[in-house]
């Protein structure tokens, strides 16, 4: 459990923050910019469960909201050596101070597991089967609900090329990065879903703006 007495600190007021492991970094280091964009995709995502959703998608993106919190903990410890993401880590950030609230020493720490992946790929599977055949590439629009989960698809693949950047200089559980990866393609079904399963979406038209040769 996480207790929050105090919404400011002023201990980031010279530009560092602590990750979960209470060292101090940059507030622009590699790994603050991975868990924040993370935390940028989970507040989009509260802009859609806000919308008139089909049956089920509610409590679907509510379940992957909680895990977004969980992946943000992930990103925030560091660890030593690869994860099997097995094991789970801890320490998450304050959204409202961008500090690091210090956990108990027996708190389990949290990482990505592959079941929660392989969820996102039945959400997928299932969910894509009733959709209509794609013709084009498609456009972010139709519903309300659509448009907002297109900007969450975006986000998403925002964090997950930063969670790759850091990935690059220091060991990211690589089931951390399957989760962003897997969680786009999502979101991407979810928006067509929410387009009468796709009837409604606006397609691509290559060229329709250009002026006709002469």
């Amino acid at each position: 459990m996480v207790t929050l007495s105090r919404i400011y600190t002023r201990t980031g007021d010279h530009g560092q923050t602590r990750l979960g492991d209470h060292r101090a970094v940059a507030k622009w280091d590699a790994r603050v910019e991975a868990y924040g964009e993370v935390d940028e995709l989970n507040s989009v995502l509260g802009l859609v469960v806000l919308q008139s959703l089909p049956d089920g998608l509610l409590d679907l993106l509510c379940g992957i909201q909680q895990e977004l919190f969980d992946l943000g903990a992930d990103l925030c410890l560091p660890e030593e050596e690869p994860s099997t993401g097995e094991v789970p880590a801890g320490g998450e950030e304050d959204a409202s101070t961008g500090e690091v609230p210090a956990g108990g020493a027996a708190s389990p720490p949290l990482r990505v597991q592959a079941a929660q992946v392989r969820r996102l790929e039945e959400a997928i599977d299932r969910l894509n089967n009733g959709l209509e055949p794609l013709r084009s590439f498609v456009l972010p629009g139709g519903s309300p609900a659509a448009a907002h989960l297109h900007l969450a698809r975006a986000v998403c693949r925002r964090a997950e090329r930063r969670a790759w950047h850091l990935a690059a200089e220091e060991a990211v559980n690589e089931h951390a990065l399957h989760y962003l990866n897997r969680l786009s393609d999502l979101l991407f079904v979810l928006a067509r879903t929410c387009n009468d399963r796709g009837k409604a979406d606006v397609l691509w038209q290559p060229g329709k703006t250009r002026c006709p040769a002469p």
